[in-house]
């Protein structure tokens, strides 16, 4: 299927795979769609490494690196966080019964990307992420959250890498256009992670409308064939994924996360904000449900809330990850509706292979319906 997006980024498949592991992207990229790299939680070494060790395995195969990319952010720094928070926190922490860090716990993650998930706001932080991106072969730059600043689309521009950016309503689209990205991404709530509030079906045929010659690709809902379809049949270039790669075997959540995913049901994610400061879809658990009760302070602004949260998912992961029952009930994870279509994990590769068979059959369908229609 050859599509505006296709030729643009020179894949054979309209499909992105958006996942944190660079094993999961080298397979989606290996199988003939996009592989882009969430690395906003990332060191410039770190990001560096990862790079490194993609390219020598794709050997020219297209992938692309996604950051979120601040105009002006700090860093948060635990002095912006009130008592109050901290003390709730530390609260319901103790009402479950989660111990402490161990004196030996290594708050950067440092090569443990399957715990909590550490983003990135510092913008000198993240402008050095984006020029070690540049040094590798990429053939996509993405703008997780908010309208990528002039001197990214500058960069992009001189090093020939198309830019994408995610937006969740046409005003974003209006935005984004203005900014002079190559690609826009239009994600409906139903996606995982940072999400609006217009569904998929809505805001993908508005935005392609208001694109132009620009590609849009069709993000939120979309794990399966029908549903890459259905984007196509949107006006959209193709899809962008990312919840579906929980799924694959490469994916290096801990197993006590990829338990509760596949037993969850697409009625099973809430979007809150009690994670990064910033509305996410996330599998709801119970600490979800306690700041949503009666008393509870709300949610911090980015990046303060992910400042205050921090060393908290530290010591629930290890706790779950240890076989604690009530640590457990705490734990949860960024992830779309289409939590509810897991059954089993699967390789990455062959969920590319899947969702692209089965977009192929449907369009085939499709057209033998509209044949039969004209017939008669």
């Amino acid at each position: 299927m050859r599509t505006a997006f296709t030729e643009l980024v020179g894949v054979e498949h309209p499909l992105v795979g958006f996942n944190r592991s660079p094993a999961v992207v080298v397979e989606v990229s290996r199988a003939g769609a996009l592989g882009v790299l969430g690395a906003t939680m990332y060191t410039t070494e770190q990001l560096d490494a990862r790079l490194t060790w993609m390219d020598q395995r794709l050997k020219g195969r297209p992938y692309g690196v996604d950051l979120l990319v601040p105009g002006s952010v700090g860093a948060g720094d635990a002095g912006d966080v009130p008592p109050k928070h901290r003390d709730f926190v530390e609260r319901l922490l103790a009402a479950y019964g989660i111990p402490p860090l161990p004196a030996d716990a290594h708050l950067d993650r440092t090569g443990r990307i399957d715990l909590s998930l550490e983003t990135n706001t510092d913008a000198r932080v993240v402008h050095e992420l984006l020029e070690v991106t540049f040094e590798h072969r990429v053939a996509l730059v993405a703008s997780a959250l908010g309208t990528p600043p002039p001197e990214m689309v500058a960069r992009a521009r001189a090093a020939g890498v198309p830019v994408a950016a995610l937006v969740g309503t046409g005003e974003h689209a209006r935005r984004q256009l203005s900014a002079g990205v190559d690609v826009l991404v239009a994600q409906g709530t139903e996606g995982g992670g940072h999400t609006g509030s217009v569904a998929t079906m809505v805001l993908t045929p508005e935005v392609v409308d208001l694109a132009g010659d620009v590609p849009v690709l069709a993000a939120g809902g979309i794990a399966t064939g029908r549903q890459l379809a259905a984007a196509l049949a949107l006006g959209a270039a193709g899809a962008w994924t990312g919840s579906v790669w929980l799924s694959s075997l490469e994916d290096p959540a801990a197993g006590v996360i990829k338990d509760k995913l596949l037993a969850a049901r697409s009625t099973d994610t809430v979007v809150s904000p009690t994670r990064t400061g910033k509305p996410a879809r996330q599998l709801r658990s119970a600490w979800l449900d306690a700041w949503g009760r009666p008393g509870a302070p709300s949610p911090l602004p980015m990046p303060w809330q992910s400042t205050l949260v921090r060393e908290a998912w530290e010591r629930i992961d290890l706790a779950a990850e240890a076989g604690d029952e009530r640590a457990r009930e705490l734990e949860s994870f960024f992830v779309g509706q289409v939590v509810g279509t897991f059954t089993r994990l699967r390789p990455a590769g062959e969920i590319v292979r899947d969702i692209v068979a089965g977009c192929e059959r449907r369009l085939r369908e499709l057209r033998e319906l509209a044949a039969r229609d004209l017939a008669g």
